[in-house]
């Protein structure tokens, strides 16, 4: 979410990413409320610059991805002109189907790993301004990229390895 303040990038999403993001968060982190994701998503909604997509639903039914249920979040990439989808998920999101939409999907890793080429400097300001709102207890540089790794994140990290004096 830092990154999507830099303005390296365009950040979008919809209610209904939403609502699947904070579905899923609650399912595996029981000891967060549905109230303080929500609070979480205004935020988001509030600070990141024409983020939220919206009336795309009558896309939705032309779409044929491998699992309908994704439909949606196409639908949205296409009607906020999205280049990109970032996703763990990348192989519900064929690049036969993505290509006519001028849309590619990319895993988060290689995404950040994109952005950190392009604008090191300003990944790097990001990164310690987010690294150091991690209060109580904070994290130090290397728990904190040990925990970008537990996100799957690894070409990105070892690439900020680089940079670790500046995080």
């Amino acid at each position: 979410m830092e990154l999507a303040l830099t303005d390296l990038f365009r950040a979008k999403w919809s209610h209904m990413i939403h609502d699947e993001w904070i579905r899923a968060i609650l399912k595996n982190r029981p000891d967060l409320t549905a109230e303080k994701l929500k609070r979480t998503r205004d935020l988001m909604d509030a600070h990141v610059r024409d983020c939220l997509v919206e009336h795309f639903e009558d896309l939705i039914p032309a779409l044929k991805l491998p699992d309908s249920k994704d439909n949606h979040v196409l639908a949205a990439a296409i009607r906020g002109r999205a280049d990109v989808i970032v996703t763990y998920n990348v192989k519900d999101f064929p690049e036969e189907v993505l290509s006519k939409y001028g849309i590619a999907a990319q895993h988060p890793d290689e995404f950040l790993t994109h952005v950190l080429d392009l604008a090191p400097g300003n990944v790097c300001v990001a990164v310690k301004t987010h690294r150091k709102r991690l209060g109580n207890p904070g994290k130090n540089v290397e728990q904190y990229l040990e925990a970008l790794e537990r996100q799957q994140l690894n070409e990105f990290v070892a690439k900020l390895r680089d940079f670790a004096n500046l995080l």
